[in-house]
């Protein structure tokens, strides 16, 4: 049988791998097979990763919603309840801004539910 020396195909497919890895530390960067066990992990961690900010940043927007809103002398779960009733269309990211940068806007809003 004819002996297939795969020259090309094995070097491009490691130098793909390779260049992903690059910024790795020592080892990891360097040589393929630690480079590749590196990157199928990084690749399963950033999947992860896009799943866990939406949760973080939803939960950072009820953090701050939360804050403003007991002020005004109510509690975030009975804001969001009256918000509902009063279908008023704002979601969480911003109340969450409105809370943050424009303090009067965001107690008109909790006033005018009230």
């Amino acid at each position: 049988m004819v002996r297939v020396k795969r020259g090309n195909v094995a070097r491009n497919r490691r130098n793909k791998i390779l260049k992903i890895a690059k910024g790795f530390r020592g080892t990891h960067s360097k040589l393929f097979r630690m480079a590749n066990q590196q990157v199928m992990k990084a690749l399963r961690y950033s999947y992860v990763g896009r799943k866990r900010r939406k949760r973080e940043f939803r939960s950072l927007w009820i953090v701050r919603i939360n804050a403003a809103v007991r002020e005004t002398g109510l509690s975030y779960s009975s804001f969001i309840s009256k918000l509902k009733k009063s279908e008023i269309g704002l979601n969480r990211k911003m109340l969450a801004q409105l809370a943050v940068l424009d303090r009067e806007c965001f107690t008109k809003v909790a006033q005018s539910i009230k």
